[in-house]
């Protein structure tokens, strides 16, 4: 049987009743009784690797040897996602091709195949093997211009090429110092909406870009309410459906050390992970995602 997870919205946890038996973990549960109340959304944990521009294909050789050994920890209970430069991507894809491990694209062209150099499109990463990219990081978006139109047309071109997308959001210090958090967040989300057919393959990543290789780092709490508020948008804009389904990542200095007080909490469905996703203890992060295990209720004879 192929494991299953229980990803409750704040809606349906307040419906929930009191679960009789305790979890491994003394704090959010994520199984319940399922004679008292309806079966609640599915969302399977996903953990993505964002090398940004770093390595060598030694070093990556060298890193994805090192993460073999943790894939029995969560093999079929969580999606991982390697995103490394596109130099390294045929080698990382050869060294974990026995793995549930897949790779991503770290950018993908707005244009289709043609006179546009230097771009690599959507149907090219299919063809190529690549079954992921990211769409719309901060430091493309702040960097190199990458605009809200831009990063839809890049959403309509990996949905036709069947490619599936890392699809970051975010605000600005300055943008959160000034209330603006949901409204950029809404701006952002709104402008590839009506590109998507299948949210299937869409993964939502929230990184404030204040948090991103700062080592400051959103509370448990404020990304809860952050990424909550997300889901409400994706309601509104879609169906209760499609926001109940799609899984929604926090990154922002994501670490072996904050990982499990994050991952605790109902809309956090995983992580985007940067810098840390380079050392080796990036499994730890990947592990905490692992869902606990229900305690059975001892039986007496």
């Amino acid at each position: 049987l192929k494991p299953f997870w229980h990803k409750l919205s704040v809606a349906s946890r307040a419906q929930q009743p009191p679960l009789s038996s305790p979890t491994r973990r003394g704090s959010r549960p994520r199984a319940f009784d399922h004679s008292q109340t309806a079966m609640a959304p599915v969302r399977k944990p996903f953990v993505g690797g964002n090398w940004k521009s770093n390595g060598t294909l030694e070093s990556a050789k060298v890193l994805c040897k090192a993460f073999m050994p943790s894939v029995p920890a969560w093999r079929n209970k969580v999606d991982v996602v390697l995103c490394p430069i596109l130099p390294q991507l045929s080698l990382v894809k050869k060294i974990t091709s026995k793995s549930p491990i897949k790779v991503a694209a770290q950018n993908v062209s707005s244009t289709a195949e043609g006179a546009f150099t230097g771009e690599v499109s959507a149907a090219q990463l299919k063809d190529f093997g690549v079954q992921w990219t990211l769409i719309g990081h901060s430091e493309r978006r702040t960097k190199y211009g990458e605009t809200d139109a831009i990063t839809a047309d890049k959403m309509e071109k990996c949905q036709a090429a069947g490619v599936s997308v890392i699809f970051c959001i975010g605000e600005l210090l300055e943008e959160r110092e000034a209330g603006k958090t949901d409204e950029v967040n809404k701006r952002q989300l709104d402008a590839v909406v009506d590109k998507v057919k299948d949210w299937k393959n869409v993964v939502i990543a929230y990184e404030p870009v204040w948090a991103i290789g700062t080592g400051k780092v959103a509370s448990p709490e404020q990304a809860q309410e952050t990424h909550a508020a997300i889901r409400k948008m994706l309601a509104e804009a879609t169906s209760q459906e499609v926001a109940d389904g799609v899984r929604i990542l926090y990154g922002g200095s994501v670490s072996p050390d904050n990982c499990k007080d994050l991952i605790e909490k109902p809309d956090i469905d995983g992580f985007l992970v940067g810098g840390a996703s380079l050392k080796p203890t990036f499994t730890e992060i990947i592990t905490s995602c692992v869902p606990p295990v229900p305690l059975k209720k001892p039986k007496f004879i």
